[in-house]
């Protein structure tokens, strides 16, 4: 069994405007000691996801669906008392902006000791001594003296790994990382997927990781989902997503990377916008920006299937395979051209 299954997710929420379809009809599963890696553009869903997960939509104006299930529990469908006691102990979220996530006004100390008290029967000191632990684990020097600043006394590098030291300071069987490496300098980014592979390593948490930026999935990830629309464009693992991508949208975000082998100063980019999630377009939702669309992209929406060959493979194009896998050799060549550069 897997740690996390997640079956046909779907998140609307209620707006003046109407329903947006913030998520609809995503799976995929999580095992113990994997990473998985949740890529798309701003707004596509991916957060929403594992938020949804969490539990921590508005619950006024959101509708769910399908199911969640965390060793078997589902925990869209179980009370707040059972989801409180998994939220922060068995699966710890690390969110996007560790300043607004972490509370201002309280020490870091106490922030972690809470986190530490709430689920563990330990005294104060112990909880303490755990906390200054973490803080060390995570990188932070002088952590016994620093577990007493506040927020505001940490840069933004040091603040995420305080954040990271906060949702593993209870050993997480499943963490979920929301875009932590954003508005880091390349640096301090490297510094934080290195640490978050080494805590894995260590504790054997399995990794959820949500980013726009597919060289942190390349450099993290066991399997990947690439997520358009609030719906799963392609699915599988990192070698497959890489080596032999066959959605136009995924062609799309490897062809916007940075090359070495090029002396062009602009990026190749997936011409116009995301579609409205309150109204998606008929068909492909991806047909409209799509290069390679035809008349049946804009009719009929083709469902998630598995790539010839490859298992775990799957991905949601009416191309034949025979145009994918012509389009994917031109990435993989363009990339192996950049290697040997």
């Amino acid at each position: 069994m897997a740690l996390l299954e997640v079956n046909d997710l779907k998140t609307y929420f209620r707006t003046d405007d109407g329903i947006v379809k913030a998520v609809d009809g995503v799976s995929f599963q999580v095992e113990k000691g994997q990473t998985l890696g949740i890529v798309g553009e701003s707004g596509c869903g991916k957060s929403v996801t594992c938020l949804t997960i969490m539990g921590l939509n508005a619950k006024r104006n959101t509708i769910t669906s399908g199911n969640a299930l965390f060793r078997g529990e589902d925990l869209l469908t179980m009370n707040s008392r059972r989801l409180r006691e998994i939220r922060g102990d068995d699966v710890a979220m690390i969110f996007q902006d560790p300043m607004t996530s972490l509370n201002p006004v309280h020490t870091i100390g106490r922030q972690l000791t809470e986190a530490v008290l709430l689920h563990r029967d330990v005294t104060k000191s112990q909880a303490r001594a755990r906390a200054v632990e973490l803080l060390k684990a995570v990188g932070i020097p002088r952590a016994d003296r620093r577990i007493d600043d506040y927020p505001h006394q940490f840069s933004g590098g040091m603040r995420q790994r305080v954040m990271i030291a906060m949702a593993l300071v209870n050993d997480p069987d499943l963490l979920i990382a929301d875009e932590p490496t954003t508005a880091l300098d390349v640096t301090t980014q490297a510094q934080i997927l290195e640490l978050m592979n080494r805590l894995q390593r260590e504790f054997g948490s399995a990794i959820i990781i949500i980013t726009h930026d597919l060289g942190v999935v390349a450099e993290t990830a066991d399997d990947v989902v690439v997520m358009y629309a609030a719906r799963i464009a392609e699915q599988g693992t990192v070698d497959e997503i890489f080596k032999r991508p066959h959605h136009p949208y995924t062609w799309g975000l490897l062809g916007s990377l940075p090359r070495l082998d090029t002396d062009t100063e602009r990026l190749v980019q997936i011409p116009g916008q995301p579609p409205s999630l309150l109204n998606p377009p008929r068909g492909c939702r991806f047909h409209p920006r799509c290069p390679y669309v035809m008349n049946v992209c804009k009719q009929e929406e083709p469902e998630l299937k598995q790539v010839t060959g490859d298992h775990d493979h799957l991905q949601r194009c009416w191309l034949d395979e025979q145009t994918k896998d012509r389009e994917a050799a031109k990435l993989l060549h363009a990339s192996m051209a950049e290697a040997t550069s």
